[in-house]
């Protein structure tokens, strides 16, 4: 019988780690990895400011699922084969130590993501996977004996394989999902997901370096309309606007809608994060009985900055210097609205990080989400973010390309 030649399209995380899977339950399988530029690794080299966050923490497969965007119901399923935890004992066994943070975040202990860089490459070699670099695949065209894979460099003979699996990676454009759409593949247009909120005309940005543990972001469409769509969690004010988990979860579940916006929206921020006002004013009222004396600005709900806090009484236009006795019912209101419902105005984004998250790719539809075969190719199979299926910061973008790259290599 010939040996089944198996080609991955890629040299990312999910790229090595299906090809990994490919040799752990196909032995005899030949197996080589093209990747089109220099180097290998490069998203993993700097993903969590070069410390790699590889997976999230959580002990719970519905919390897990639920950071997904796009695909969460369709991973949820894909769990019970391979999840966070079986991707944590996956990295320790091969000798890579992980340490779980109070955020649930998964890094390696040596706090450094060539740990991680370093395991996949002794891996790759100790089962005998050849690498390729500086080899773009151009085109695939299916045959009687398989896929046969054309290179960009034209005096590299073109080759044929029983089984390819794609692993390119999120594509900005849908012109980059191209070669993959004539091959029949419907293709959710490509955009910009995990991005922070730029405030250029908002005096907030003065108080850049602050951080609220825990607020609840909303976007406001029109001056009648708001959504369903939420963010929740630390909120982190910067000098071009507004970060942290809670606005990067926001701009993941919303990536559509914004960019159909062009980011350009009203944010509805509750700095409190609580959205029951009876509870909010009770707070207030038990602040003004147990300090009736004290000045506003020394006797503050404590979940809020003291600079946060002065500029909040300002932009309501309230003195600092009022005493909670002398607080009127309208300034009274008028904070109570600001800590629950205060506004502004979006115009434009930016990057997280280095990192780079799209929403959208190969749509779930041209899958079969339980072997993540090609529908439209036999013998073709997708892993990562090539395929419509995106999450929010916090190891879960690594934890997707791990299942899916795990589950495309054992069921090829």
């Amino acid at each position: 019988m010939k040996k089944m030649r198996v080609a991955i399209i890629g040299g990312g995380a999910g790229g090595f780690f299906s090809a990994l899977s490919v040799k752990e339950h196909h032995p005899d399988a030949q197996v080589i990895i093209f990747e089109k530029s220099q180097k290998l690794l490069a998203k993993v080299k700097v993903s969590g400011g070069g410390r790699c966050n590889v997976t999230n923490g959580t002990d719970s497969i519905k919390t897990l699922a639920e950071a997904y965007p796009r695909g969460s119901k369709q991973l949820r399923k894909l769990f019970g084969t391979f999840n966070n935890q079986h991707a944590m004992r996956w990295f320790e066994e091969r000798g890579v130590p992980l340490v779980i943070q109070d955020d649930l975040c998964v890094f390696p202990v040596s706090q450094n993501s060539q740990s991680i860089i370093d395991c996949f490459l002794r891996e790759a070699n100790r089962l005998g996977i050849e690498i390729h670099t500086k080899a773009a695949v151009k085109q695939m065209q299916p045959t009687e004996d398989g896929i046969n894979l054309t290179f960009a460099d034209e005096d590299k003979a073109s080759e044929i394989f029983h089984k390819v699996i794609v692993a390119t990676g999120g594509s900005p454009k849908e012109s980059g999902l191209e070669w993959l759409k004539v091959l029949g593949h419907k293709i959710a247009s490509p955009v910009p997901s995990l991005f922070t909120f730029n405030m250029p005309n908002e005096s907030i940005t003065e108080l850049m370096g602050i951080v609220v543990e825990e607020a609840i972001v909303r976007i406001r469409l029109r001056s009648d309309q708001g959504t369903k769509l939420r963010g929740d969690g630390p909120l982190l004010i910067t000098h071009w606007g507004m970060s942290g988990p809670a606005v990067l979860k926001l701009s993941a579940f919303g990536a559509r809608i914004l960019h159909e916006m062009k980011y350009q929206c009203v944010v509805q921020v509750n700095w409190v994060n609580d959205v029951n006002v009876d509870r909010v004013t009770n707070r207030l009222k038990q602040l003004q009985k147990d300090h009736p004396n004290k000045q506003l600005q020394n006797a503050r709900l404590l979940e809020i900055p003291i600079r946060l806090w002065l500029y909040l009484l300002e932009k309501c236009g309230i003195s600092k210097e009022t005493t909670w006795t002398q607080m009127g019912k309208k300034p009274f209101n008028k904070l109570l609205n600001m800590l629950t419902n205060d506004e502004y105005q979006v115009s434009g984004k930016t990057t997280f990080k280095e990192e780079f998250v799209t929403c959208g790719g190969v749509s779930l539809e041209s899958i079969n989400m339980k072997t993540m075969e090609s529908k439209a190719v036999p013998n073709l199979y997708f892993t990562g973010e090539v395929i419509d299926v995106d999450g929010i910061t916090g190891g879960y973008n690594f934890q997707a390309a791990w299942t899916t790259a795990f589950i495309a290599g054992k069921l090829l």
